[in-house]
């Protein structure tokens, strides 16, 4: 079965990773403004570096779940397409072979003047040189907002031809991650949300399991997989 699986926040934050719209989030100690923009790096990269290593330094801590390595194993039976929302490394180290991150990866560095990309050092700081222009310019590779996402082209193909589409963890709140429900439903596709709580667009959805992922996603998984 071809199967296209969407991931967010909610599957590492069973890991210990913070989410961002949590009570407890990430935005209530910064302004979106002020680290997630190209604005704000420009304004302050200090602060967006100290920002950036320390969820470099959680997600290097953190462990993969039971979410992570029943997605594994999905791979080994199913034709399966894996995007992820997540910018750790948590799906790879839980036995994915191929992600699609989305909206990029705290492994990466990316240089604001000529676009070279190459892996983030665990501490990345201001003064830090591009390898290829020697500009001072570099940042995480995160796709930050009003940038566009990575790899759309291969994903939207992906949700277009899936079966079965599954969107796990995800808020629904982001586009164009929130609309690729609707697209694979319209594409013929069935569509299953497992999610902690309903998303903003759960109406997309045929199917919902509602649970923590480290349970369901094990669940659903096991029923593909007899």
């Amino acid at each position: 079965m071809r199967i296209t699986v969407l991931t967010g926040a909610g599957i590492p934050a069973e890991s210990g990773i913070r989410t961002f719209r949590a009570t407890d989030g990430l935005w209530e100690e910064h302004r979106i403004e002020d680290v997630a923009t190209p604005e704000g790096f420009r304004r302050d990269p200090a602060l967006v570096h100290r920002f950036y290593n320390q969820r470099r330094a959680d997600a290097a801590r953190a462990r993969p779940n039971a979410a992570h390595r029943a997605l594994a194993r999905l791979a080994q039976r199913h034709e399966l397409t894996l995007v992820t929302q997540n910018v750790d490394d948590l799906h790879e180290r839980g036995g994915s072979a191929e992600v699609i991150h989305m909206h990029g990866s705290l492994l990466g560095a990316l240089c604001a003047g000529c676009g070279h990309r190459w892996p983030a050092a665990l501490v990345m700081r201001p003064p830090d040189p591009c390898p290829a222009c020697g500009k001072a310019l570099a940042r995480p590779d995160i796709v930050w907002f009003g940038e566009i996402p990575y790899h759309m082209e291969r994903i939207w193909k992906a949700v277009e031809s899936a079966e079965l589409f599954a969107a796990i963890g995800t808020s629904g709140l982001v586009y164009p991650a929130a609309g690729l429900a609707q697209h694979a439903r319209r594409n013929g596709a069935h569509t299953i949300e497992l999610n902690l709580a309903a998303s903003a667009v759960s109406r997309d959805f045929a199917e919902r399991r509602l649970g923590a992922a480290t349970e369901v996603v094990p669940q659903w998984v096991d029923a593909l997989c007899p």
